[in-house]
């Protein structure tokens, strides 16, 4: 299993960007009223067809060419039955994928939450012209972040500069705890 929540989640958003998605979106929702954490990652990348998706938590299949395992769904998946979950992965070729993962959110085997910021952070640096949108809420609280509106507002500066990406994990984090003070 993977140490945190965060890293979990980057291995799929990795997997999203390798498959030519323009846009990412990443949902960390918790509910106090259901004792959940729903996350989720929606693509709109080259998508998957029914029997890659039917193996898709199998280590042993895998689209990537630099080695034979590919372990983040695999992962995804212990962590939801270790945790009184559940996977759902849908995906369409040509349309793109969504995996949506659901854990109890006071068990005992989660793994902390980890920091989004820097999960965002690294998945800029290879993300190349896709955008992310990451949502974290509890409850009807939220925080969203979109590299597509901080784009803009650059004006031709590169998000991807040292500074700009620890300006964006500060952000993130700031937001992520904010709302943890509000939904409290």
């Amino acid at each position: 299993m993977m140490p945190d929540l965060a890293t979990h989640l980057l291995e799929i958003i990795q997997n999203s960007i390798a498959a030519g998605a323009r846009r990412v979106s990443i949902r960390v929702l918790e509910s106090k009223l259901t004792n959940t954490i729903t996350m989720s990652i929606e693509d709109d990348g080259k998508g998957m067809n029914e029997e890659t998706v039917r193996n898709v938590t199998n280590p042993f299949v895998t689209s990537r060419t630099t080695r034979r395992v590919g372990l983040g769904t695999s992962f995804l998946k212990g962590l939801t039955d270790a945790c009184e979950g559940s996977l759902d992965i849908e995906s369409e070729v040509g349309k793109g994928t969504k995996v949506t993962a659901e854990v109890r959110r006071d068990h005992i085997d989660l793994p902390p939450f980890g920091d989004f910021g820097e999960m965002i952070m690294i998945c800029i640096q290879g993300a190349g012209d896709t955008d992310l949108v990451f949502e974290y809420g509890i409850d009807e609280e939220r925080f969203l972040f979109d590299t597509a509106e901080v784009k803009t507002m650059l004006e031709g500066v590169s998000i991807a500069e040292p500074e700009i990406l620890l300006w964006i994990r500060g952000y993130i984090n700031e937001g992520i705890e904010r709302v943890k003070e509000i939904g409290l």
